[in-house]
């Protein structure tokens, strides 16, 4: 197109015509008007704004050892039925007495629609206003740190989605209704996603564009809200080899190695002792690269390593069900997968896979009267019993949220 009109990509604050309006008053008070005559997301440049006043807790805040995590991971939309970031502080007391020392908020970057888990991310800088205003995420990760809790995000940065300014401003537009995918010349997206995974926009993560815009955002989550680490989706998505299919995504690519340790390494300069977890769920020789990165300890005498998203929930489920299985529960620790040190972040339940408690209550183990999976109070104790054998192997863990209730909705 001859002319684009976008909001920034370095946003911190866009307004949407179409959707702003249905954001609840009381989730974000003295939400800017947006402008008459615009039609698209509109940048909001507030100069002069007085910064956060974080506590002590927060400035000298002493992160859990990795090896010692058990992260909560939440979504924010899910968690309390007014959907805001001030229900998640109201509940401070819940966090405490889980005993967790991490709370990982699934994404809440400016996504398409008020209705979304985030990764549809369209500006990775903007905060989305339909949980609340940055005050009060500020907020609720300075009471996490004074509680001994990290706060880890979420981060979408495999795509982005079509609202995205840099897809925008180099698009192919055929029909002129100011929507497109990118085109040919555009320095930051592939035209044609080039693993098999995509969502989407594809970024280029070989293009130096996009290795500026990625620490970029990296850097504006760090120094502006503390954000102790990341869980880094979609990561097989980093690599320009495979067009072809699953096979090679899921095989070891050298590219896709070398530029997400540069995305580790820029993160380590910014905060040592960040955390850093890989949604790869591929070979064990790739993730070794980044598991065993750094972690002998630099100068600083801080042992590094990136931790690794592992999966676990179908050896689990068929123990929480009741059945005899095959598959064991060994690659739940650091040890079967061939790290030197506790780096796999096992969990048996997590956002992407059925609940556990409904595969229990649906398909369990019936054919004893007397020990009746399909039960509740049976089904709940099996879930305690999988919080034994997955929680107290050593290295870090997560929990989905809800999942130490015993939360029983299907993810459909």
């Amino acid at each position: 197109p001859v002319l684009v009109k976008t909001a920034d990509p370095y946003s911190t604050l866009v307004l949407n015509k179409d959707e702003d309006p249905l954001i609840p008053a009381g989730n974000y008070p003295n939400l800017p008007n947006y402008p008459v005559g615009q039609e698209r997301e509109v940048t909001v440049l507030q100069t002069g704004q007085t910064p956060y006043s974080w506590s002590a807790a927060t400035t000298n805040f002493v992160k859990p050892e990795k090896d010692k995590l058990v992260v909560y991971e939440v979504l924010v939309r899910d968690f309390d039925a007014n959907r805001s970031y001030q229900n998640l502080i109201n509940r401070i007391d819940y966090f405490k007495n889980l005993k967790v020392n991490a709370i990982e908020l699934m994404p809440v970057m400016e996504f398409d629609g008020n209705e979304s888990w985030g990764y549809n991310t369209s500006f990775h800088m903007a905060l989305d206003k339909a949980y609340g205003p940055s005050s009060k995420l500020k907020e609720f990760i300075d009471l996490c740190h004074q509680n001994g809790i990290a706060v880890i995000l979420d981060v979408a940065l495999n795509h982005a989605f079509g609202r995205n300014p840099m897809d925008r401003m180099w698009m192919n537009d055929p029909d002129g209704d100011g929507w497109g995918g990118p085109a040919s010349d555009n320095p930051y997206f592939n035209v044609v996603p080039r693993h098999s995974y995509n969502v989407g926009n594809d970024f280029n993560h070989q293009s130096a564009y996009t290795k500026n815009y990625v620490k970029r955002v990296v850097k504006q989550w760090i120094e502006e809200y503390k954000i102790d680490g990341f869980r880094w989706d979609l990561t097989k998505g980093f690599t320009q080899n495979c067009s072809s299919g699953d096979a090679c995504t899921n095989s070891y690519q050298q590219d896709r190695v070398d530029v997400l340790k540069e995305y580790a390494d820029y993160s380590w300069s910014l905060d040592p002792t960040h955390y850093i977890i890989f949604e790869h769920l591929g070979t064990d020789s790739e993730e070794q690269q980044w598991a065993n990165y750094r972690i002998s300890g630099d100068a600083d005498g801080i042992s590094k390593g990136v931790m690794m998203w592992g999966k676990m929930t179908n050896e689990y489920n068929q123990l929480s069900m009741g059945y005899n299985s095959s598959n064991n529960i060994e690659r739940m620790g650091y040890d079967a997968h061939g790290f030197t040190g506790k780096r796999v972040m096992g969990y048996a339940e997590s956002h992407d896979e059925e609940r556990l408690m409904y595969k229990n209550l649906t398909f369990g183990l019936s054919s004893n009267p007397a020990h009746n999976v399909k039960t509740l109070n049976t089904a709940l104790s099996r879930m305690s019993d999988i919080g034994a054998v997955s929680l107290l192997v050593p290295g870090p863990k997560m929990i989905w949220h809800f999942g130490a209730l015993g939360w029983e909705k299907s993810i459909w």
